[in-house]
């Protein structure tokens, strides 16, 4: 058989042996499991170790799961009904020990009698004095040496309750996985050329494969180890940088061939600050790609308060220099906007038409704004999901800025993109700082500018933890930050498999609090998703115009208004936040030129893993260094949400621990397109074959991030 150009490993998992039509059918609802091929990429979480046969004497003391190789015999019943058992006698040259059982004692039995010598799996433990094992697995001498694979590790795998009762527990699994390897050994096809296999001292793919289930050593376990994540992080940058260079060469962009008066007065007479050392290093990149006559796609990092918003407000005025309108997509009307205020009080010398567009804009208004925006006399149009909307049609649009890009669908970026013949430059701004490694993989199909600076006169904001003991003392502060004209956020975790219990939660703390500040004296008010959203505004408006002291919240505030007055955020059960999410509800404080400061309020009896995170909150306010920890803890899946493509779902590779083999492979594939992008070389046909089946199965959305 040619295994180069029949894929044998499609096959449907059905027509291994031993799965069949209702094996089939679990395998394929519980674990995805529809082929030969997704078997065999099922990899075990650990193995067992039955590489070393023990003797009796060299039992000790109650310990691990141990091999012991020798004779069984003296079998007796003993017992009745449910508590009946059976009994056995192991020996080897060295001294004796019990088994008993208790479940399947027929089958037992029948193994039993059939022979004498095997060797066991267990864990001993000391009863009565004596040596004894409890259900030890039986495993026959001849078929260690005669089976296709190694069995000295033993596999286990991930199985549910539901595989279990239909006799598909992790036994089974290694069981089939035997099966498996032995009918597709020799039909697992290389993935990368030979040469590069032997240059980078690589195991052969199929031998990976088998030594990642069934290891003949450890050492050939490693490798195994190594091997698979290469491939699976190396074509991951590989068709992330395949797709970034079809989309340089298939959309042209929007040449922006000039700074004009715009863009010079606005730097010159509207800015009230200067601008910081990253902030004109990202200017200078995004000029560089709206000059260059290709269509930008460009992700803006910067932690809470590092000045993004005025870098997008550039962008933009370069597209109005050069006769073209801009758009910005918020995710929330209030935070649409704050934007739109904002900047139309920034460009208020300018001579420019900025309008604002959402679900609430009132149908008059609204059908004015749309003529406008068609006839191209609006410059700059900032909204909500609204400017997805069909009827909103651009004159001439030359660049979408996408504020919180990870709180839209990519259908809705989508939307957005096609309303221009020749794509808009795109620029997707985020507050959630993004470690090395994930950016590499999350967005690796954009290139990333990264604010890593903050204004000048920034005061670092104050981070403390404190238990509910300190309750007095937390009021106390509260009180002296109100006495000097300070404004407070109080916030509530939210969790969706409780939002009543959440909102209890708040009202309770907004009864407490009202009674440690009482009207008329303070004023107080509570906002939460299950408000309106006209309720919600009104309340959170009233906070920004100081008419309200202290706002308790669940977590809609984590992205929302920009209060400077605002100096206190304290964060109760701070221990049921995440990391990044705490990160990001600290941001909303430390905006003006006041000292701010941030409390962590939480039970004395928390997790580990909660205290780490408490204690990384007080210990630095970088973000990039929160984020990097959260990935150590935590893993990609939850930072960024999930990327449409399933970049993200690796089967062997760790992001957190496999920082230098994603940058070496992300530079390899860099190397190998850069002398031959098209992958027409003889050398680069295994990557090509492979490369052109992953992206088969991909939607490309990465024109639009």
């Amino acid at each position: 058989m040619n295994n180069e150009s029949v894929d044998y490993l499609g096959t449907p998992i059905e027509f291994l042996k031993g799965v069949g039509d209702k094996r089939g059918a679990v395998l394929r609802k519980e674990f995805g499991i529809n082929t030969f091929r997704d078997l065999l990429y099922y990899f075990p979480y650990r193995h067992i170790d039955k590489s070393h046969v023990y003797k009796v004497s060299d039992i000790v003391s109650d310990g691990g799961y141990i091999l012991l190789r020798g004779t069984i015999g003296n079998l007796r019943f003993a017992g009745q009904n449910r508590a009946r058992r059976l009994t056995a006698t192991f020996s080897d040259d060295t001294g004796t020990l019990d088994l008993v059982w208790f479940n399947g004692l027929k089958w037992v039995e029948d193994t039993l009698r059939s022979r004498h010598e095997f060797v066991i799996f267990g864990k001993p433990t000391l009863f009565n004095n004596r040596w004894n094992m409890t259900h030890p697995e039986l495993i026959d001498p001849s078929q260690q040496q005669d089976s296709p694979v190694s069995l000295r590790f033993q596999p286990l795998y991930n199985t549910s309750e539901t595989a279990k009762k239909k006799s598909l527990d992790s036994k089974a699994v290694s069981r089939l996985m035997v099966n498996l390897l032995t009918a597709v050994k020799d039909n697992i096809p290389e993935t990368l050329p030979l040469e590069m296999v032997k240059d980078l001292n690589l195991l052969p793919l199929r031998v990976a494969l088998v030594n990642i289930h069934f290891p003949e050593d450890n050492l050939k376990l490693s490798k195994a180890n190594l091997r698979l994540k290469f491939d699976e992080l190396f074509f991951t940058q590989m068709r992330l940088l395949k797709m970034k260079l079809i989309n340089t060469n298939k959309f042209k962009g929007h040449v922006f061939a000039h700074v004009g008066d715009k863009f010079n007065r606005f730097y010159r007479e509207c800015l009230p600050f200067d601008l910081t050392g990253a902030q004109k290093r990202v200017l200078r990149e995004i000029r560089a790609d709206v000059g260059g006559g290709r269509q930008m796609n460009r992700l803006l990092q910067g932690d809470v308060g590092s000045g993004k918003t005025v870098i997008a407000l550039f962008s933009m005025l370069l597209a109005n220099d050069n006769g073209f309108q801009a758009c910005m997509m918020a995710p929330t009307e209030i935070l649409a906007t704050q934007h739109f205020e904002k900047i139309s009080r920034q460009l208020a010398p300018l001579n420019l038409r900025v309008e604002f567009l959402s679900g609430s804009t009132k149908a008059a208004a609204r059908k004015k704004i749309l003529a406008a925006l068609k006839d191209g006399e609006i410059d700059i149009l900032i909204g909500t999901h609204a400017l997805i909307e069909d009827p909103v049609v651009f004159k001439n649009l030359g660049i979408v800025v996408i504020d919180e890009q990870h709180r839209f669908g990519v259908e809705q970026r989508a939307k957005l993109w096609r309303k221009s013949t020749t794509p808009p430059h795109i620029l997707v701004m985020t507050a959630t700082p993004i470690p090395r490694t994930l950016a590499m993989t999350l967005y690796g199909d954009l290139d990333v500018s990264v604010i890593d600076e903050l204004p000048k006169g920034r005061k670092p904001i104050i981070t403390r933890h404190f238990y509910e003991k300190d309750r007095l003392k937390v009021l106390g502060f509260m009180k002296q930050q109100i006495d000097l004209g300070r404004q407070i956020y109080v916030v509530y975790p939210l969790i969706q498999e409780s939002e009543s219990l959440d909102l209890l939660d708040l009202q309770a703390g907004f009864d407490a609090i009202t009674q440690s500040f009482p009207s008329p004296a303070y004023s107080v008010a509570m906002v939460h998703g299950k408000q309106k959203n006209e309720d919600k505004d009104f309340t959170m408006s009233r906070f920004k115009n100081g008419e309200i002291q202290i706002l308790l919240s669940t977590t809609v505030i984590e992205v929302g208004i920009d209060v400077p007055n605002a100096s206190v955020m304290v964060i109760e059960n701070a221990e049921r936040f995440g990391l990044s999410q705490l990160h990001q509800l600290r941001g909303r404080v430390g905006r003006g030129a006041e000292q701010s400061y941030c409390i962590l309020m939480s039970k004395y009896e928390i997790s580990t893993e909660g205290r780490k995170r408490l204690d990384a909150m007080v210990e630095t306010n970088d973000g990039f260094e929160i984020a990097n920890f959260d990935l150590r803890l935590r893993g990609p899946g939850d930072l960024q949400g999930t990327r449409q493509s399933g970049m993200l779902d690796f089967k062997i590779a760790d992001l957190a621990k496999d920082e230098k083999l994603v940058v070496y492979t992300r530079n390899l594939a860099q190397q190998i397109l850069e002398k031959d992008p098209g992958l027409s070389l003889p050398e680069h046909r295994r990557i090509a074959e492979t490369l052109a089946k992953q992206m088969q199965k991909d939607t490309d959305w990465s024109v639009i991030s």
